[in-house]
């Protein structure tokens, strides 16, 4: 038996659900979303317009740990309450 589940002596044809590609090419969408969403917010709010530096600064490092860990935490919090209210009104 071959790593991907496959026999290698005797290839399998193997059908792909077009719906699990389109469900996998959304979930793809929204992450690349959320990440560039973080990237632009955090961007922003921790390091300066100006330059002066090729790194970043351990004042801007430790603004966008915290920046993107908060960003994580609330974006967890608020999908866990609109489940919540999508199971309620189900």
């Amino acid at each position: 038996m071959s790593f991907f589940g496959g026999n290698a002596a005797r290839p399998q044809q193997q059908t792909i659900n077009p719906q699990n590609i389109a469900l996998a090419e959304s979930e793809l969408e929204m992450v690349t979303d959320l990440f560039n969403r973080i990237v632009d917010s955090c961007h922003q709010k921790c390091i300066s317009k100006e330059y002066t530096q090729g790194d970043l600064n351990q004042g801007e490092a430790i603004c966008i740990d915290r920046c993107v860990a908060k960003y994580i935490d609330a974006n967890m919090k608020i999908g866990e309450k609109m489940q919540q209210a999508g199971g309620v009104q189900q």
